[in-house]
């Protein structure tokens, strides 16, 4: 009986990591702050505090506590248009999808934004279909928990005894600390909106490829 081919599975983070989504997000985050009677914040601001390992996103962006209903309700109505607006990939991106598909790499996508957005952000522009599963934390806990990596690696059928160790790539320390919480290799990317230093981290996207020894 033969044994079966091993499989490479990659894990993605999006926002920061596959696709620079700051203008937009910022753009609707001013848009209810707007709505309160506060000013506008930075790009900066936003991605530093999304990005920031320890923080109170209510009382950053609304100066409130907690999240309220209303809050989120006009954020996600206006991100469902805005979030295609001024949306890109990476450089090195689309190649390095289709470069990893060609090896029969498996990619899915991990991300603390909802599957909506996601799925909607990804489709505009037009890369959808490398990924076999697109999770996020609408429908799961969101990162550094590893019930979404945890549950892509379920699906896939991983066999830790006969497959390589999947990766987690991501720009944040969530990101990492999923992967670790997953007990898998995380590795960081340089190029994000989060800013630390990582043991194994790569400057661009194409760097992938020599971790993964494909040519």
């Amino acid at each position: 009986m033969k044994s079966r081919l091993k499989r490479q599975f990659i894990i993605f983070d999006m926002d920061g990591t596959l696709i620079d989504s700051a203008v937009d997000i910022t753009s609707s985050i001013n848009f209810v702050r707007s709505t309160l009677g506060l000013g506008p914040l930075t790009i900066e601001n936003v991605t530093e505090a999304i990005n920031s390992d320890q923080r109170n996103l209510a009382k950053i962006f609304y100066d409130k506590e907690v999240y309220e209903q209303r809050e989120r309700d006009l954020f996600e109505a206006h991100y469902y248009d805005e979030c295609i607006k001024n949306v890109c990939l990476y450089d090195e991106i689309r190649p390095l999808l289709e470069r990893l598909k060609a090896n029969g790499v498996r990619c899915s996508v991990a991300t603390n934004a909802p599957s909506t957005f996601a799925k909607r952000m990804l489709g505009f522009l037009d890369v959808h279909h490398h990924f076999d599963y697109i999770f996020g934390a609408d429908t799961h806990s969101s990162k550094p928990d590893p019930h979404m990596i945890v549950d892509i690696l379920k699906n896939y059928g991983y066999d830790n005894a006969q497959d390589p160790t999947p990766l987690m790539v991501g720009d944040n320390l969530k990101d990492v600390k999923a992967g670790e919480n997953a007990k898998i290799k995380s590795v960081h990317v340089t190029w994000g909106f989060a800013d630390f230093e990582h043991e194994n981290s790569i400057n661009s996207p194409m760097e992938l490829l020599k971790l993964l020894d494909i040519s």
